[in-house]
């Protein structure tokens, strides 16, 4: 049968195009013909969080934080409970997604509009009239690789979820008295004397043979393996490469300084204005608040006649002490010297002219520019550079998708090398030997990525030398690799490594030893202190304060009974040995003057926030069914 289908396989191919094709057509083509389900890995309301989704977030965040902190361990970003974290963070985002559009939680466009007016960097780019210097604000997004829509869209969202628990949280509130008891248990002192066992001063009696060492390397076997590893090539493509690849010709660079010329400069406008205050505190009731408006009111409507007469009103009407003398004169400032309220009217005037009403927290102004002094224009040649790097900056972050692509394709379609990849985009090959599966705490680049090094070690990069495919390894960073050579790894033999398995046995024996004394001493001293010897000078710790302690030190000291004084505690303290704690006194915390005393009832309240807003959430993660289908670590 099989002879006669090789014989008539055209016709075979021909009634299998005519019996299939039309299926697809009539049923459709199903996502399962072309990838596999992803499983569950937590579910809110009913809406699913897959594997896929979790993979991809805690690559993002992974990249983030890496891009954020160059020296970060990359051993910590791959654990199992920094990538449970990054679940726990997608399942929160997820309810307070779910908990705004239930509660119907919007953000209005004058708030958005108040929020990015915060944003310093935004703030900045107003023109003298008051207005967003629109290609100005597009520029410093495109160089976080945003746009406005998008970045206005995500912090619209973003102050829509914060809504959720902030209705909460800020209504949070305590008095001095509950937030003194609060905070005298937490400030608490407690006088100790330690007495520290070491297990360095227990290695001398230590009793070493080679049974005790064969049995100590038979038992740890996993301690002392040799890694598989591998010298690899590898090339990275980031935004710089990408950069140094651009040439910009004279005529770009013109026509840039000719439209952004004023945006180019270092300095900043500035202005001389007076102003005439009639105070107006928030005590004030609100009939009283608006008659001092109207009187201000009315001071404006006059001077706007008769601008001339602004310092002769100033000195006999303003109430600001400071200026009042001088006429109102306030002297040259630039921007974010003054008030938001006041600071965006003075910018908006010309010179001369005589504002409105203005509010602010002092009360109510009336203001006058008295003189504008605009900023230096930079030649073209002062700010040639700034300019080449600002145009770089901005069409490398465009040209990177599409040299991406070609990056991509060139690793994929031509596997046997990276030479050519390095020709067509003139990127530089980097080598490595001892290249293991996992990061090493000091790598950095593509080397930190666990995904790069997934994908160096498989089955296809190991044993056929190809390149990888592309693999994302950072924000805007892409790395390709291949093998050069390959080390299983093995088991080391007790012989190579007799030296280390001796240190490890006594570094063992002896925390063991320490252990033993402390404990004997701590029982001898429970039954009569007048034994005991040993200890350290008194010395009073607290969580503020530990004097050089241990965390576990002061933690025993802290948490020990104090029905009866003294009371004794043991404490391990690992590797390093362990430490007996006498406690003889407890003290109140230290007396807080009026300012700390302040500070301490607005931590207080910030911590019962955060505690509102945690039992809040826990709330609406029941409300919303949230389940997680993998185990926490």
């Amino acid at each position: 049968m099989l002879e006669s289908i090789r014989k008539h396989s055209k016709f075979v191919m021909i009634l299998l195009f005519l019996l299939i094709i039309p299926s697809f057509i009539f049923f459709g083509v199903d996502q399962s013909y072309f990838s596999v389900a992803s499983p569950t890995v937590a579910r809110v309301d009913g809406q699913e969080i897959t594997q896929n989704d979790w993979d991809n977030m805690h690559r993002y965040e992974s990249d983030r934080l890496r891009a954020e902190n160059p020296n970060i361990d990359a051993k910590l970003l791959d654990s199992p409970e920094a990538r449970y974290a990054t679940l726990e963070r997608m399942v929160r985002d997820r309810v307070m997604q779910v908990a705004a559009q239930k509660m119907h939680l919007l953000t209005s466009d004058a708030a958005l509009a108040r929020a990015l007016q915060e944003v310093p960097a935004i703030a900045s780019l107003r023109k003298p009239d008051g207005t967003l210097d629109a290609d100005g604000y597009r520029a410093l997004l495109a160089m976080q690789g945003m746009t406005p829509e998008g970045f206005e869209a995500s912090l619209r969202r973003d102050m829509s979820l914060g809504q959720v628990l902030g209705n909460v949280m800020n209504t949070a509130f305590a008095t001095p008295a509950v937030a003194d008891i609060a905070m005298d248990a937490f400030l608490q002192r407690r006088e100790i004397q330690v007495a520290q066992f070491l297990s360095k001063d227990f290695a001398a009696k230590v009793q070493v043979n080679d049974e005790a060492l064969k049995a100590f390397y038979e038992s740890h076997k996993d301690l002392f393996q040799q890694a598989e590893q591998a010298k690899v090539e590898y090339v990275v493509l980031d935004l710089e490469a990408v950069r140094d690849g651009i040439e910009l010709n004279e005529a770009d660079l013109q026509t840039y300084y000719k439209e952004n010329a004023s945006r180019l400069t270092d300095e900043k406008e500035e202005r001389r204005a007076r102003h005439i205050l009639l105070n107006a505190p928030r005590s004030m009731s609100a009939d009283e608040r608006e008659a001092v408006k109207a009187k201000a009111q009315g001071i404006a409507d006059e001077l706007k006649k008769n601008p001339s007469r602004f310092a002769e009103v100033a000195k006999a009407e303003s109430q600001d002490s400071g200026s009042a003398a001088s006429g109102g004169d306030l002297g040259f400032f630039s921007r974010g010297a003054m008030v938001p309220e006041f600071e965006q009217v003075a910018f908006t005037l010309q010179n001369g002219q005589v504002s409105d009403v203005v509010e602010s927290e002092f009360g109510y102004h009336v203001i006058q520019v008295t003189d504008v002094k605009e900023p230096k224009v930079p030649s073209f040649e002062s700010v040639r550079e700034k300019i080449v790097n600002d145009l770089k900056d901005q069409q490398a972050q465009r040209k990177f998708a599409e040299v991406a692509e070609q990056f991509a394709s060139i690793v994929f379609e031509q596997p046997d090398s990276l030479q050519p990849v390095i020709d067509k985009l003139g990127l530089k090959l980097h080598t490595a030997d001892g290249v293991t599966r996992d990061p090493q705490p000091e790598a950095q680049g593509a080397l930190a990525s666990k995904d790069f090094l997934d994908a160096l070690f498989t089955a296809d990069s190991l044993e056929n030398k190809r390149n990888t495919d592309a693999v994302d390894v950072g924000t805007n960073q892409m790395a390709s690799g291949r093998v050069v050579s390959y080390q299983p790894a093995k088991q080391l033999s007790f012989d190579e490594v007799a030296d280390r398995v001796k240190n490890l046995y006594v570094e063992q024996q002896s925390a063991v030893l320490a252990r033993e004394a402390g404990e004997a001493a701590l029982k001898e001293w429970q039954a009569d202190a007048a034994k005991a010897q040993g200890l350290s000078p008194a010395i009073v710790v607290s969580r503020e304060q530990t004097h050089g302690q241990p965390v576990s030190v002061v933690n025993a000291a802290l948490q020990a009974k104090t029905d009866v004084l003294p009371s004794w505690s043991g404490v391990s303290l690992g590797d390093e040995g362990y430490a007996v704690v006498k406690l003889e006194k407890v003290l109140p915390s230290e007396e807080r003057n009026a300012q700390i005393a302040r500070q301490a009832l607005l931590q207080y309240v910030q911590l019962f926030a955060s505690a509102e807003g945690a039992a809040y959430y826990e709330l609406l993660k029941k409300k919303f069914d949230v389940q997680f289908k993998v185990d926490r670590p």
